[in-house]
């Protein structure tokens, strides 16, 4: 990555192994005027769970008495568990469900843990599901995707988007919201 923004050529980036790095990476981007896309998922569709799951959160942390739980499924050669997807959307809940202070990649051992369970299925793109249940309802959001063709799709948008954009970029810029 550094190399390319050294050589001034922008950088669309979706894999999650250096995320602990990701302050240095906008301080070299910002220093070098360069630009860098990064998105844990180039889904349209689910970019857009993104953003209602947290509009979402808000909602129901607003009026109480829910409980909310995240379940993600992929293919069996998918290695990482939780997926980047499951923790973008964990995170998104924590933002904007105060009662929610964590989340582990099992069932919640108490209130204040968001569970976050992964399942590795023959046969399954991803998908990712948010359930809200109280005593007297349940709401499920939820995004499946058929092929990994959405990703692709997401990954040239944002590729054809970044040319003569300096500064870090994510989906929430390039879908406007």
């Amino acid at each position: 990555m550094a190399a390319c923004l050294r050589q001034g050529i922008p950088v669309v980036c979706g894999s999650t192994g250096w995320l602990e790095r990701w302050d240095e990476a906008g301080a070299l981007t910002e220093e070098l005027g360069g630009s860098l896309f990064y998105a844990s998922n180039y889904s349209v569709g689910v970019n857009l769970f993104f953003h209602f799951n947290e509009y979402i959160a808000t909602k129901m942390h607003q009026f109480g008495g829910y409980d909310v739980a995240v379940r993600e499924i992929h293919h069996t050669q998918k290695l990482d568990a939780p997926s980047g997807t499951a923790v973008t959307a964990a995170e998104g809940i924590l933002a904007h469900f105060p009662a929610k202070t964590s989340w582990r990649n099992a069932p919640a051992e108490g209130p204040a843990e968001l569970a976050i369970i992964s399942e590795r299925t023959a046969d399954v793109v991803g998908t990712h599901v948010v359930t809200y249940t109280s005593d007297v309802d349940t709401l499920v959001l939820s995004h499946e995707a058929h092929s990994r063709a959405g990703f692709a799709q997401g990954a040239l948008l944002a590729a054809e988007w970044l040319p003569g954009r300096p500064g870090v970029f994510g989906m929430k810029e390039l879908l406007g919201l």
